[in-house]
This record gives structure tokens, sequence and C-alpha cells, in this order.
């Protein structure tokens, strides 16, 4: 997620409507209530959250906010400048200021390119980084320095161009299991592993060759989410699911699908920003990651289910493309 900071300036008969939906300091009722979902402004972009608490400090009123489907260490105090009513109105501001940050992006990327001789040296980041991913090696550096400053740049860029209905489908899936108390059928289909040789079958026919590169890339993947899934990717209610499951020497990602992956993918910068990797290193992988999210999104339908039962064991019989 961006910057906690942000500035939103306007002119002209908008004024109005904006005090409207997000209220005034001066105001003695709170704008939001407690358990009411918002969108909440987070750096240039505006993200679904739910208000956990609210306090009134010096005639001003603060919310704690959780941003659905994103881990709890994001959760923080805002001002009512931060926060927006939930209406399809600002939904679709929601998506626009999306779009541009990408579009922004994109053309910044792009003529950085264009300057940028290609040369052996690529050949050798790919290597790197692949085997960064595979192995990994503790990054070293103090807390506020140059190299934190980096990684969370670096976290704030991968996560602007995460896309937008992946987004959703995270909302989605905190919202079936903590608030509705429902899981993912397990065994899915397809698994984690079916989705990543598929993804390798694809960009094998789209570069019409096998990519070391991306083969190493998914392999650490694969490795990374069997063992971050107890420690770090389950919600509390998902652990007697697992303990049942996962048994012996069974692999998670033979066992779980498309909804437990996509919360890695949330978790990856923080994960990479441990390794001692070389930026330009760092942003070649990122972008590598990014088109297997790109894979998933395209595959949406197919991967992911559209809603949760926690019935008995067995395949859901969704079809793959």
């Amino acid at each position: 997620m961006g910057g906690s900071s942000n500035t939103n300036t306007s002119s002209g008969g908008k004024d109005k409507d904006k005090d409207d939906e997000r209220g005034s300091r001066s105001t003695k009722e709170a704008s939001f209530k407690e358990g009411e979902k918002v969108l909440a402004y987070h750096g240039p972009l505006l993200y679904e959250a739910k208000v956990q608490k609210s306090e009134n400090k010096e005639d001003e009123w603060r919310y704690h906010v959780h941003y659905l489907g994103w881990s709890k260490s994001w959760d923080e105090w805002v001002t009512n400048d931060r926060l927006l009513k939930l209406t399809d109105e600002n939904i679709r501001k929601q998506q626009e200021l999306e779009k541009s940050q990408v579009v922004d992006k994109s053309v910044k990327s792009g003529r950085a390119a264009q300057h940028k001789p290609k040369g052996s040296n690529d050949a050798k980041t790919d290597k790197e980084d692949t085997k960064i991913l595979v192995k990994g090696k503790k990054r070293k550096g103090q807390p506020g320095g140059t190299e934190e400053k980096e990684r969370k740049s670096s976290e704030s860029l991968f996560m602007s161009h995460f896309p937008s209905t992946l987004k959703k489908q995270l909302v989605d899936d905190w919202e079936f299991v903590t608030q509705l108390g429902k899981l993912v059928k397990l065994p899915r289909s397809p698994t984690v592993d079916d989705i990543l040789k598929k993804y390798l079958e694809h960009r094998t026919k789209k570069d019409n060759k096998i990519n070391d590169s991306y083969a190493e890339i998914l392999k650490g993947l694969r490795c990374y989410f069997d063992k971050a899934l107890p420690a770090m990717l389950l919600y509390k209610k998902e652990h007697h699911q697992y303990s049942e499951e996962v048994k012996g020497d069974v692999s998670p990602s033979t066992i779980y699908g498309a909804e437990h992956l996509l919360r890695l993918f949330v978790k990856l910068p923080e994960l990479l920003a441990s390794v001692n990797m070389e930026e330009d290193a760092l942003n070649k992988l990122q972008q590598k990651l990014l088109d297997i999210l790109k894979f998933l999104q395209k595959n949406q339908s197919s991967f992911f289910l559209s809603a949760y039962d926690g019935g008995s064991k067995g395949t859901d019989g969704i079809k793959t493309k």
C-alpha cells in the first residue's frame, strides 16, 4: 500500500460535496460509525476499509481502520479527511485513481526502458533474482536508513500495480472466512501446483521456448507458499482445517488453490525486502511476479471460487482454462 500521507484539494462547487462525504472536523458527532465499511486514502489510492474504533480528541474525530484483505500491520488511526463513504460514486473514483496510477507508472517505466541499453547484465540479473527467490539471503541495514526507504518504495510500487479485481477477490476472501465463518473447500482444483504449471506452459508458449528464469521463480514461489501458509497465510478459523488436510509429507501446494496463493502475493514485498538484492534485480523480479498476477486475473473466473461453503472434503469441480 502507498504511504500514509495524502493531500487532496478541490475548487468551485465540489467543496460542498466533499464536505458532505468526508464530514467536517468541527462536527460533534462522528461522521463514520464503528463497524462501517468505508473507502480510505492510503497514499494516492483509495482502499476498502472497516472502522474498528472511533474517538474524539481535541474536538477532532479519529478512526481506527482495518484495510480489508490486508494484514493487521496496516491498521491505523486516520482523520475525517482520509475517509469517504462507500458509495457507487466513490467506488468509481477509487477505480479512476487506480487506473491513473497504473498509467503514470507505465509511462515512466517505458521512458526509462527506452534509454537503458540491454546487455549481458540482464541475463545475469535474471539468474541472481531467481536464486534469491529460491534460497533467500537476509538483508542487513538499519531501520529508517536508505535500504528501509528503498524497501518501502519497492513495496508501494508492487502493490500499486496489483490488479483491482484481485484486490476485490482478497476482500471477498477475508469476508467469507472472518465475517461469515465459511472456508474454502479442500482439496482445491486447480491446486497451487496446477496453477504454477499452467503459468509455465503459458510462458513457454508465449516465449516460444522454456524460460529457465521463470521456472526457477515458480519453484521458489512453491517453496515460499508451502512454508509461509501455516505461518502467515491462514486466518485463525482455518488452522484446524489445515491440520486435518495437511498431514505427513503432503505439500500444501497440492491441497490449496488460488485463494491462498493470492494471499502470498500480498506478503511477497515484505518477504523479498528481507533478502539482499540490488534494486534493479528486485524490480525485474517484481515485474515477473506481476506477470503471474496478470495470469491469475485473466483466469480469475476459473481459478477462484465465487463462494465458500466449508463443506466436507472433495473437489469443487471447477474447470480451468
